[in-house]
């Protein structure tokens, strides 16, 4: 078997691992690209740097992953269907995805991960945060974990992408975000899940697309679920990337969460999003 040449550094003590020696233009090795799928698993988000790819380019690596899963709701970069743009202008002052979230936890199906490069970034601001939910569902007392596993949760995208959603109610997000008539999905998953790679469990709710808890009205849920919020966004168990022209990040959404800072008004900044495919959550095991 061939030697690989990329070496993995962790990013901080919660999660994160920047990737080196790996140009993504170029085709990947078996031997590279099982060193960077086994970062992904271990480290929960993936960075590179001076990653000047074409959409083809950025295509082909997400790939080597899992089929694409095109964003219903997001405008596309032109003439490729796959890849969404996340875009602000100068003028405007609403980012997009500017709150703890996790993407897609609305489908049956939730998505693997997200690959997101950096076309344009503001001068300085502009980062994003990410937080390990697997440490924080370990740093939950017995007793919590234990209620905890035993419940599901609904998702929903209709209350921030539906016509009457969040996005709808924002007035300078121009063409950026559309197709409010296809934000018609509901999912139930577990509120713990065990995730279906590195077998870690994981606490999967946030506080953009989770509702409440299944059998609970949304009065009931929403203590513990502020708790769970307010928890989860201790800095102990997150990490704070800055974005340069040509870095990519690749996270696990089955097992992280994202923040998209909106600290650079005045200034663009533009990034191309592809999403992979997952699979089926399971409940966790009795």
């Amino acid at each position: 078997m061939s030697q690989s040449s990329v070496r993995v550094t962790p990013y901080s003590s919660a999660l994160g691992a920047v990737i080196s020696g790996a140009d993504l233009a170029r085709p990947i090795s078996d031997a590279d690209f099982a060193v960077i799928r086994q970062a992904f698993l271990d480290h929960g988000v993936i960075f590179f740097r001076d990653q000047h790819l074409t959409p083809e380019q950025h295509l082909a690596f997400a790939r080597r992953f899992a089929p694409i899963d095109i964003n219903r709701f997001f405008k596309a970069v032109d003439g490729y269907p796959e890849i969404a743009e996340v875009r602000k202008e100068a003028e405007q002052t609403t980012n997009i995805g500017g709150g703890w979230h996790t993407d897609h936890s609305y489908d049956q199906v939730p998505a693997m991960g997200s690959v997101l490069l950096a076309r344009e970034v503001p001068p300085s601001g502009g980062d994003t945060l990410f937080a390990s939910m697997s440490k924080v569902y370990e740093a939950l007392s017995p007793g919590l974990k234990s209620t905890l596993d035993r419940l599901c949760a609904v998702h929903s995208s209709r209350h921030v992408f539906g016509d009457k959603g969040g996005y709808a109610k924002t007035s300078d997000l121009g063409a950026r975000i559309g197709n409010a008539a296809a934000a018609v999905q509901d999912a139930v998953h577990p509120v713990v899940i065990r995730h279906p790679e590195t077998g870690r469990k994981t606490l999967y709710v946030n506080s953009a697309f989770t509702l409440r808890f299944e059998g609970w009205t949304a009065q009931e849920s929403e203590p513990l679920l502020r708790y769970l919020y307010q928890f989860a966004a201790r800095p102990e168990f997150s990490c704070r990337w800055q974005w340069q022209e040509g870095s990519l990040a690749f996270w696990d959404n089955r097992a992280t969460w994202h923040y998209a800072l909106n600290d650079y008004h005045g200034h663009r900044r533009l990034m191309h999003r592809i999403t992979v495919q997952g699979s089926p959550i399971p409940a966790l095991a009795a």
